[in-house]
Formats: C-alpha cells, sequence, structure tokens
C-alpha cells in the first residue's frame, strides 16, 4: 500500500515537468522605446519569461490565439510560465503596431 501512495505521489509531483529534458529556464524580455526587446530563439513548454517594461507607458503581452495575456503597468515587471506550443504571435493591446513571437517547443 505504501509502495503505491508513494508512486502515486510521484506521478502527481512530475505531471507539472517540463517535457524538454526535465528542466526549465527563465528569460527576460525587455519592453523600451516602444518596443518588445528579442525574444529567445527557442523556448519549451515549461519554461518561465519575466515581462519588463522598462518604458513609461502601460503595455501588455498579448497572445493572438489568447493563450496569455500579461498586463504591464509602466516601470513594472511580471513572470509567466509558458504552456502553449508552437508559434505564439503576440502584441501589445494597446499598441497594436508592438508585436513579437515565442517559438515554443514541448
Amino acid at each position: 500500500m505504501r509502495i503505491a501512495a508513494a508512486a502515486l505521489f510521484a506521478m502527481i509531483l512530475s505531471a507539472g515537468a517540463p517535457a524538454a529534458g526535465g528542466t526549465s529556464h527563465s528569460y527576460t524580455i525587455e519592453i523600451d522605446k516602444m518596443k518588445f526587446g528579442p525574444t529567445p530563439a527557442v523556448l519549451h513548454r515549461g519554461d518561465t519569461i519575466l515581462w519588463l517594461n522598462r518604458d513609461l507607458f502601460r503595455h501588455s503581452a498579448t497572445a493572438a490565439n489568447r493563450s496569455f495575456d500579461v498586463d504591464l503597468p509602466a516601470g513594472q515587471s511580471a513572470r509567466m510560465v509558458v504552456k502553449s506550443t508552437g508559434a505564439l504571435a503576440f502584441s501589445c493591446k494597446y499598441h497594436p503596431g508592438m508585436r513579437g513571437v515565442l517559438r515554443v517547443r514541448p
């Protein structure tokens, strides 16, 4: 009985683990001068992005497919765990000309 409970607990813990090699990484994307900074060449599901707004204006990082919507008041930051895969186009809902793409692998 104890072995079964331990196995079930281990399965629950590993269910949320990233698929890519068991490790997740953190990246920072800065917003400055009304532009998104460079995005990582490749992300994996489970990685974390710190969105850092260095502008004097409110911005957002909003996915075209609505898989994320991060609101960033001036001078603030927010963390987001990447949950979707594929090429995720995003923009600022306050300034639609600000655009980017996250390329996320499983």
